[in-house]
C-alpha cells in the first residue's frame, strides 16, 4: 500500500466522502475493493518475507533449489497440464518477464500447452481483480481450464 500511498489515501477520502453525502453504493464498492485488497494481511510477516527471500532474492525456485521438507521441487517434472502465465504491463511489484520465465522452467510441459498473456494497462492488483480481469483475463483462464479437460 505504501508504494501508492497517495492514491490509497485519496481513495479512502473518497470512500468516506461518499458515505457522508449518502452515496452508499459507491462507498460499498470502494469498501469491497479494500476488503479484498487487505485479505493478504492474513499472511504472517515471516511467511511473506521468507517467500520474497527464497523466490525473488535468492532465486531458489528458478535454480531448482527449492525443497519441501522431504524432497526438492522439480518444475521439469510438471508434464500433464497446461501452463498459462499472465502479467500486467504496469505491474510495479513483479516486473514484466518474471512470470513468463515459468515457461523456460517447466520444460516438461509441451509447447502447445503453454500460453503467455501480457495485459495492457493493468498493475499488480489489476491482473486478478477489476474490469479487465473480468472481461479480458478471466476468459483466457476459463478457456485454458476448459481446454485442459
Amino acid at each position: 500500500m505504501l508504494m501508492n500511498l497517495g492514491r490509497h489515501v485519496d481513495s479512502h477520502v473518497d470512500m468516506w466522502t461518499n458515505l457522508a453525502v449518502g452515496r452508499t453504493a459507491e462507498a460499498e464498492t470502494q469498501k469491497a475493493f479494500y476488503d479484498e485488497y487487505f485479505a493478504v494481511l492474513d499472511l504472517t510477516a515471516e511467511f511473506y518475507l521468507e517467500t520474497v527471500n527464497r523466490v525473488f532474492q535468492l532465486h531458489l525456485l528458478a535454480q531448482g533449489r527449492t525443497h519441501l521438507p522431504q524432497r526438492r521441487i522439480d518444475l521439469a517434472a510438471i508434464r500433464k497440464t497446461h501452463l498459462l502465465t499472465v502479467e500486467g504491463e504496469r505491474d510495479d511489484i513483479c516486473s514484466v518477464g518474471q512470470t513468463v520465465a515459468a515457461h523456460d522452467l517447466c520444460t516438461g510441459v509441451f509447447a502447445n500447452r503453454k500460453r503467455h498473456h501480457l495485459q495492457p494497462g493493468v498493475g499488480h492488483y489489476g491482473v486478478f481483480s477489476g474490469r479487465k480481469w473480468a472481461t479480458q483475463i478471466y476468459p483466457l483462464v476459463r478457456n485454458t481450464i476448459l481446454a485442459a479437460d
